[in-house]
């Protein structure tokens, strides 16, 4: 008797579709806010070294506002998972049946005939009730858990290495083509990480590069003429 492969399993966009647009969202804003900062004092500023220092402090300032933001928010996620935890666990334990017929008509509601659904609702609450719960009435998994401190990393992280594009450009440019330089590079980063989001989660590249670049030289043109308009009046 041969034994039945295991088929592998499956992999889909919406499966990494919670970490890409974290990774995505903060390196495009690293690259645009510090890219559009620096050309926003390139435009007001000849001193080379000047531009470069509000780049760096974009930077950093921006990556830890990203990581405080981030770690707030999910922190706040976390505790209402708990709180909704606990309140679950002690309706299971005040009434068990009204619980599991509760999750049954859960499985109804997904398409299962009655039998079915109160078989299933028996068996999972059999094996871990609080887990079932979780998962089936209130939407929280093992995968989907609020992890505040890795958020925050890596929305710093995200965050810096966008920004690191900009700071790299100010450094090699000549100084008089500075703002030009970092328009330039910024808008390319741009569109890359657009075509990198796009083509990861599935969605048609070009749709996803022409939205953030679009967006992108808006954002830098007018920060330019903020810095020109500053520059001169200063």
């Amino acid at each position: 008797m041969t034994t039945p492969r295991r088929q592998p399993a499956e992999r889909h966009n919406i499966d990494r579709i919670g970490w890409l647009r974290a990774a995505v969202l903060g390196a495009n804003d690293g690259l645009l806010s510090t890219g559009s900062l620096i050309i926003g004092v390139a435009s007001a500023t000849n001193d080379h070294r000047q531009v470069f220092l509000t780049g760096v402090a974009g930077l950093l300032a921006g990556a830890l506002s990203m990581a405080a933001g981030e770690y707030v928010s999910v922190s706040s996620q976390a505790d209402t998972e708990k709180a909704d935890l606990v309140k679950e666990k002690g309706e299971l334990k005040a009434n068990y049946a009204a619980e599991q017929q509760e999750l049954a008509n859960i499985y109804v509601a997904r398409g299962l005939d009655q039998e079915l659904a109160r078989k299933v609702a028996e068996q999972l609450m059999a094996k871990d009730p609080l887990e079932a719960h979780a998962r089936d009435e209130l939407g929280i998994s093992d995968a989907a858990k609020a992890k505040p401190v890795q958020a925050a990393v890596a929305s710093a992280a995200s965050f810096a290495a966008g920004a690191a594009l900009p700071l790299i450009v100010v450094l090699a440019a000549p100084p008089a083509w500075t703002g030009a330089a970092v328009g330039l590079t910024s808008l390319a980063g741009l569109a890359g990480l657009g075509a990198l989001g796009a083509r990861t989660g599935g969605a048609p590249v070009g749709k996803g590069m022409i939205r953030v670049i679009v967006w992108g030289a808006v954002a830098m043109a007018v920060t330019a003429g903020a810095g020109a308009l500053f520059g001169a009046r200063i």
